[in-house]
């Protein structure tokens, strides 16, 4: 009685001995290191290992190891965060912008446990410190933009038409107004827009006795462009964030219009903040040559025209004509003038925009084209005495600033392609920005941040220690329990316990989760409720004892009956945390995977577990007495 037959203890032995293997990598700790990625096409490979070992060894600067992944690309791992701070910036000399060198904590793991796969937990922001954003998105801009889209497609579909409008503009009350002058004109309009734009609602409109057509977008179109803008911004966000060199950063959206970005490592706020939350792009456009600049500064500024200021001073009147936007940009570089030395940004075009470049400066050659460059900046609203604006609901109300400068007008000398460079930037610095927000990509909609943390290295490692500490004095506050209470059924529930806190890592570091706090939370939680089988087990084996059942069959009967129960307690809390994953946000999510995944182990580990080693010690044989 209570024997196992032998594929029972090899199928425990094949899920637990992985377990510990699998669990190993989190005891060998972290380095501090350098992680290569390549961009825009290139790769890091064996060639980009060797560039960078043999420029670290012409610094004379000493690493620990380095290995290169297809997946991953290039780790290099050094002694102490020093040298690591000297070899990132050896490094970025040597690659250059076709490579991201990513200040990183890369794990210790030996060769070995490496060619299995393994690997250690990741740890979460408040583990190892860095930087919290929330950010919120005004995805009504993106509708704006949208329409701005329409207004200048229906001005382009009435004049194919030979339609002559008085006015498209947009409404300060959303939608598109077009102003016609009959009633022919304007069913002949509605025709040529329903066919042309199918997502737009026409009604018409009688203001005195011009005739008007409204054209709105509709409410499911408005819905998809709002999707979209949370899309692109995160996009583009990530993009950001992976120039930023930044390793194993979170990018995920919150509700319908907010995104949390994590940056672990990182502690220069100012600079994150910078890059991540800017909204530049670029537009070209002609400087109009017809009209007078300095009619139009005194106020006669020409229909079809803008002033704009210049970045080195005064203004020039453009066209409001876009040839192309920063939408249609590939590819950009920062690097210096050959000719005298100065900072300029390397651009290179789509198809669209280089026909575009190509026909226009064919057209044009000895007239100005001018480089726009537009940012809006959302900032809080101040009031007379620069105190932050609340709105009736307490929240801060926010203001944007649209910045729309031309960075440079160069006389076009012959017709351009593909490839051109902008000039008339201050620095390299200024230059590099620039070309790292158009290679990321323009934001579909301007953003700005409604939370901010910084979480140092220094208390994320207190947070590592206390945690851990709690995990141990948890384990032997059980131990000494069970140990007193149960005696030699104690020890194996003790052994049964710490087998589950390895199968709980191992679970952890290879589906490569992120351990954060609230994960912490649910591995104590999980050591609490993991002996509450065995206690259910060990209470009915005793309650056997005392009504005169043999030793063998109180064993026997205890774990049988007792099977029920355990199922009951344990499913109820796996369905509460399955629930906590599905409604709650970030932290919430990490204390329900981990107490999920303790609750499958410590079932595992209870039941099957304890019942092997009490058939190893006591079963086949007869005893007169348990150790319970």
């Amino acid at each position: 009685m209570n024997q196992y037959p032998l594929w029972k203890y090899l199928l425990i032995l094949a899920i637990v001995v992985p377990g510990f293997l699998y669990a190993l990598p989190n005891l060998y700790g972290e380095n501090p290191g350098v992680q290569i990625s390549g961009l825009r096409g290139f790769d890091a490979d064996a060639e980009t290992l060797s560039r960078a070992e043999e420029a670290l060894r012409e610094a004379g600067i000493e690493w620990t190891r380095s290995s290169v992944t297809p997946e991953i690309g290039v780790r290099i791992q050094f002694a102490d965060p020093d040298i690591q701070l000297n070899a990132k910036s050896v490094l970025e000399r040597e690659l250059g912008e076709n490579y991201t060198v990513a200040v990183a904590l890369l794990p210790a793991t030996p060769s070995w446990l490496r060619a299995i796969n393994g690997a250690p937990m990741y740890l979460g922001l408040d583990l190892r410190g860095g930087v919290h954003f929330l950010m919120e998105v005004d995805i009504d801009q993106a509708v704006d933009k949208a329409e701005s889209g329409y207004v200048s497609g229906i001005r382009s579909a009435l004049r194919d038409e030979k339609i002559r409008y008085l006015d498209v503009r947009s409404r300060n009350a959303g939608g598109i107004e077009i102003k016609l002058k009959n009633d022919a004109d304007r069913q002949e309009s509605r025709r040529i827009v329903s066919e042309e734009f199918p997502d737009l609602v026409l009604s018409d409109v009688a203001r005195g006795e011009d005739p008007y057509l409204i054209a709105e977008i509709r409410t499911e179109q408005v819905q998809e462009e709002h999707r979209l803008a949370l899309q692109q911004n995160m996009r583009a966000l990530r993009n950001r964030i992976d120039e930023l060199g930044v390793a194993e950063p979170v990018v995920q959206q919150q509700g319908d219009r907010r995104i949390v970005v994590q940056l672990p490592g990182v502690q220069d706020t100012a600079r994150a903040k910078e890059i991540i939350g800017r909204t530049a792009t670029l537009e070209i456009k002609m400087v109009d040559h017809e009209h007078d600049l300095a009619s139009a500064i005194q106020g006669s500024v020409p229909p079809g025209s803008g002033l704009y200021p210049e970045r080195r001073g005064g203004q020039i009147l453009l066209e409001d004509r876009v040839i192309y936007s920063g939408d249609n940009i590939i590819n950009a570089a920062a690097g210096l003038d050959q000719i005298n030395g100065g900072p300029v940004v390397h651009i290179t075009l789509d198809a669209q925009g280089a026909e575009r470049n190509r026909r226009v400066t064919r057209d044009n050659v000895g007239n100005r084209m001018a480089v726009v460059y537009i940012e809006e900046i959302v900032e809080n609203k101040l009031d007379g005495q620069g105190n932050p604006v609340f709105d009736e609901q307490n929240n801060l109300v926010k203001e944007t600033t649209r910045i729309e400068e031309v960075i440079t007008a160069p006389v076009i000398q012959e017709p351009l392609s593909a490839r051109f460079q902008i000039t008339g930037l201050s620095d390299i610095e200024e230059a590099r920005d620039l070309a790292l927000l158009l290679r990321a990509g323009a934001l579909a909609a301007p953003m700005h941040i409604v939370e901010e943390r910084t979480v140092g290295p220094s208390l994320g490692r207190d947070n590592i220690e206390q945690g851990f500490e709690s995990v141990v004095i948890g384990f032997v506050l059980v131990l000494i329990f069970m140990v007193v209470y149960y005696r030699l059924f104690g020890v194996v529930a003790c052994a049964a316990l710490f087998t589950n806190l390895v199968l709980l890592v191992a679970v952890l570091s290879i589906l490569q989760a992120t351990l954060t706090l609230p994960g912490v939370a649910g591995i104590v939680l999980t050591v609490g409720m993991a002996v509450d089988a065995n206690v259910l087990i060990y209470e009915r084996i005793r309650e056997e004892i005392r009504n005169g059942n043999t030793p063998q069959a109180s064993i026997h009967v205890g774990y049988d009956r007792a099977l029920s129960t355990i199922l009951d307690a344990n499913i109820t809390t796996l369905i509460a945390a399955i629930v906590l994953f599905n409604f709650g946000t970030g932290p919430i999510k990490g204390f329900a995977i981990t107490l999920s995944i303790g609750i499958v182990t410590s079932m595992f580990t209870a039941i099957f577990g304890t019942r092997a080693i009490v058939n190893l010690v006591y079963g086949g044989r007869r005893v007169k007495s348990l150790s319970i």
